[in-house]
């Protein structure tokens, strides 16, 4: 029994828009759908460098009204801003990283969303990301430079922390000698009378 004929529509989804990632087109259709009521929302799908609307021919008036929303939705799509999961896959970077390079300001905030997940009773918020500064960084790989830096600092950060360590162990050891040299000191005997014996000058 062969299906019945679809209603179908597509749209360009381009390279600005998507950054090469499939993570991000996945991104780019879960907005278009949130702007769209469910039944429709359902039938949007990011295929190969494409949205895709596939409705029943029943649906006309659907199908017309959703594909006037998803026109509108994807002009400007190239300015979403970029998900945490996004720029991961976009730079190919890992969770540690992204929260380093935000922290250290390389990968500024453009500011927060917050979202309730499915599963989860609390919302959670994160950053986002400006998409030409997530392009700019790509385009001049420089994830593989801030990693050679990530090196060198915490290379010197060791050799900072033995140098320190060194010293302290230095310093606790003239303290101890220090402390050896009093109780010794404390520790000798003294005779009885040999101040005075002293000072009669026997000794000279």
């Amino acid at each position: 029994m062969s299906k019945p004929p679809l209603l179908i529509a597509e749209w360009p989804l381009p390279p600005s828009a998507t950054l090469g990632s499939s993570v991000r087109a996945k991104g780019i259709e879960r907005e278009i759908r949130a702007r769209l009521p469910w039944a429709a929302s359902r039938c949007v799908k990011a295929e190969a460098g494409h949205i895709a609307l596939r409705m029943p021919q029943a649906a006309a008036a659907e199908f017309s009204a959703a594909s006037a929303k998803i026109l509108r939705a994807l002009h400007g799509i190239e300015d979403l801003p970029v998900l945490p999961r996004e720029a991961e896959d976009i730079l190919t970077i890992s969770a540690r990283e992204r929260h380093k390079w935000l922290k250290d300001g390389r990968l500024p905030s453009i500011g927060t969303r917050t979202v309730k997940l499915r599963g989860r009773a609390k919302a959670v918020t994160f950053h986002v990301f400006d998409p030409r500064h997530i392009e700019d960084v790509l385009d001049r790989d420089l994830p593989a430079i801030w990693r050679e830096e990530d090196v060198r600092e915490a290379a010197e950060n060791r050799r900072r922390a033995a140098g320190k360590a060194a010293l302290t162990r230095a310093g606790k050891g003239k303290t101890a000698v220090a402390r050896k040299a009093r109780e010794a000191d404390t520790a000798r005997p003294r005779l009885d009378g040999w101040d005075a014996f002293e000072d009669e000058g026997l000794l000279r």
